[in-house]
């Protein structure tokens, strides 16, 4: 599939990554996958979803740009045991210059139940400088026209959680 021909598919949904298993090593003592490999797994999506908008290591290579994580906020909701499936998918819920803002939802791949979520805010840098700086004008005009699809999509519930204690 051609990066464009990706991109026009990303726009009629959230982004599906591939499907993925929970691996061994990635058991926690209680029998269940251990929070660090959560983000492992929404990383891997988000470098699926980075490749149809190029902004992959190709990108790196050619532009000298790339993009950091600025902030992340994960809830877990249900368990994910060994040799579960899992897919990821992810929503592009707005752009800048310089910004990306996703949401993902982990679910069970052949149940559909979902397990886990991920809201990020990521940062396009000039890998020379090592500061932000805007997304070259090609490779803006594709993350808007995902992101202007993504905002007719219903919004997921859990955007703009933050951690807090319950009021009494």
């Amino acid at each position: 599939m051609t990066t464009h021909s990706a991109a026009a598919e990303a726009q009629q949904g959230p982004f599906l990554s591939s499907v993925m298993r929970i691996e061994p090593q990635w058991i926690d003592y209680n029998g269940h996958l251990n929070m660090a490999y959560y983000n492992v797994m929404f990383d891997r999506a988000i470098d699926e979803l980075w490749l149809v908008l190029g902004i992959g290591p190709d990108y790196k290579k050619a532009r000298g740009n790339s993009t950091f994580t600025a902030e992340c906020h994960v809830r877990y909701l249900r368990e994910i045991h060994l040799g579960d499936p899992v897919q990821v998918a992810v929503y592009l819920l707005g752009a800048d210059e310089k910004r990306l803002h996703l949401f993902e939802e982990l679910r069970h791949a052949t149940e559909g139940w979902l397990s886990a979520t991920s809201e990020t805010m990521t940062l396009h840098i000039d890998m020379e400088l090592r500061k932000t700086a805007p997304f070259p004008s090609d490779v803006r005009a594709t993350i808007d026209a995902v992101a202007r699809a993504h905002a007719q999509l219903p919004r997921p519930e859990g955007i703009g959680r933050s951690v807090s204690m319950p009021k009494r």
